[in-house]
């Protein structure tokens, strides 16, 4: 179908104008007297003219467009995140252009060639939990886009970071559980191949560490979804009971209210038999039975932070600054789960 978006050069072809001289008139250029800018922008906003973007784009070598590939877009900390980028990026004149990979390497892929082909000014990115291979964003780095990494991040590519502190996160959580009498910490873990799954497992041992508890490698179990909690739930079940758990440190609030639903099946009271922490502080956690006790991670300071160090890149071009890695401070939110 032939679109019906009027151009510049039909403006011109109606008002019997050069095209140049239209679009001076459009931009107010003192050339142009004020009958024909006057004519100008009148028949314009009558015909609901728009600039052609693309073309304005390939002369100024500039789409004020980011492109933001995340993993999932209805988790709350992603969506935080998404909220920060955009109220600093639309007050700088950019627009977002949101891509979720949906935990998928190879849409992942996808996603960043499609980010690079619409010439996007540069990159944020978090990266899915299947991707081990960077090549994809490598290039993109190597074609001279700007990017920053949030969150789940890439340590082999160099370039400026947003980070929660999810090594002090975890020894917080699991310094709470300790503190209020649990000795037989189970922690619920993430992929380790994720900087934020060995960093929180790391901070878990050394809370254990720094409290004389010995470490039990059985009691690090990968489980880090709903999905996982409860495709585990027997053996789960029978590890709680040969190990006497008496608390429960999970990588994430979902996996730990799923864990709460699943001890609660099983007749186990909280936090009387077992505590329970997560690690987000999203909205469920103060509405899961009892409220779960929590990490807080400032996904919408992490977005703000992130887009402000893009925004240091695009607006410095030719200038060396170094990379630099912001790390957020995490705090306890003690709640009924212990």
């Amino acid at each position: 179908m032939k679109s019906n978006h009027v151009t510049l050069k039909d403006i011109a072809r109606i008002l019997e104008l050069s095209p140049s001289t239209v679009s001076r008139a459009l931009k107010d250029h003192p050339d142009i007297n004020e009958e024909t800018k006057k004519l100008v922008k009148t028949f314009a906003e009558k015909v609901n003219y728009r600039p052609n973007a693309l073309a304005l784009s390939l002369r100024q070598q500039k789409t004020n467009t980011i492109g933001l590939i995340i993993p999932e877009i209805v988790h709350h900390f992603f969506s935080s995140v998404i909220s920060g980028i955009e109220d600093i990026a639309y007050g700088e004149g950019y627009n977002v252009m949101i891509c979720q990979s949906n935990e998928n390497y190879q849409r992942e892929v996808i996603d960043t060639q499609a980010l690079i082909d619409h010439r996007v000014d540069g990159i944020l990115v978090s990266v899915s939990k299947t991707t081990r291979d960077f090549k994809h964003l490598q290039n993109a780095y190597d074609n001279g886009i700007p990017m920053v990494f949030f969150d789940r991040i890439v340590e082999e590519i160099k370039t400026d970071r947003v980070i929660t502190d999810d090594f002090l996160g975890a020894q917080i959580a699991t310094s709470h559980l300790i503190e209020k009498g649990c000795k037989n910490i189970l922690h619920l873990a993430a992929p380790q191949h994720l900087v934020i799954g060995s960093r929180r497992k790391e901070g878990y041992l050394k809370a254990l560490e720094e409290h004389g508890i010995e470490t039990d490698e059985d009691l690090i179990v990968k489980c880090d979804t709903r999905e996982y909690v409860f495709s585990l739930q027997q053996h789960l079940m029978k590890l709680i009971e040969e190990k006497h758990i008496d608390g429960i440190f999970a990588v994430n609030d979902s996996t730990a209210i799923a864990t709460m639903q699943a001890l609660q099946a099983e007749g186990i009271k909280i936090p009387e038999q077992i505590k329970v922490i997560g690690f987000g502080d999203g909205p469920n956690a103060d509405i899961a039975y009892p409220p779960l006790s929590t990490v807080e991670q400032k996904g919408y300071e992490t977005g703000r932070e992130a887009m402000r160090l893009l925004l240091q890149r695009l607006e410095n071009p030719g200038i060396e600054i170094n990379f630099s890695t912001k790390v957020l401070t995490p705090t306890l939110k003690q709640r009924k789960s212990t």
